[in-house]
């Protein structure tokens, strides 16, 4: 009787648990109301009022494109830049691991060497810093930042 209790209260438990992750909670549809106040029909017309305002106000203070045209005797043609935005991509990953590494080489070196923790920290922040640029180098060659 005592080893039947508590195999039973496993067994319920982990029924419950397993029933309970198995439910999918996107499952369930919303209830449908009905508009009666016309406020769908605002939030519609505000939509489409402040798209066509971007796009008026981009295409007003930003023309992106050049137009270039050049004639040589009977023969016209033109060509069409966009201008390019200059992306900032922050830290390379050899930057942060070789940061990262100098670091914690140099705690390291302070707490393995203790004679003349200064040297032990000096050198290995240098150690630390360069496999750690070593690390973050490859890793940048495998995302394609190099």
């Amino acid at each position: 009787m005592k080893k039947i209790i508590p195999f039973i209260l496993v067994t319920t438990s982990v029924i419950v648990v397993l029933a309970a992750c198995t439910r999918n909670p996107y499952a369930v549809q919303p209830a449908v109301t009905t508009d009666t106040t016309g406020f769908a029909q605002f939030r519609e017309w505000k939509t489409m009022n402040e798209l066509e305002s971007a796009i008026a106000l981009r295409t007003a203070v930003a023309p992106r494109k050049t137009n270039t045209v050049y004639k040589s005797g009977s023969m016209t043609s033109s060509t069409t830049n966009e201008a390019k935005v200059a992306k900032k991509k922050g830290w390379s990953k050899a930057a942060k691991y070789s940061v990262i590494g100098a670091g914690s080489g140099a705690i390291l070196g302070a707490v393995i060497n203790k004679r003349n923790r200064v040297a032990g920290g000096i050198i290995g922040g240098v150690l630390g810093g360069g496999v750690g640029y070593g690390i973050g180098r490859s890793n940048d060659k495998k995302d394609g930042r190099l």
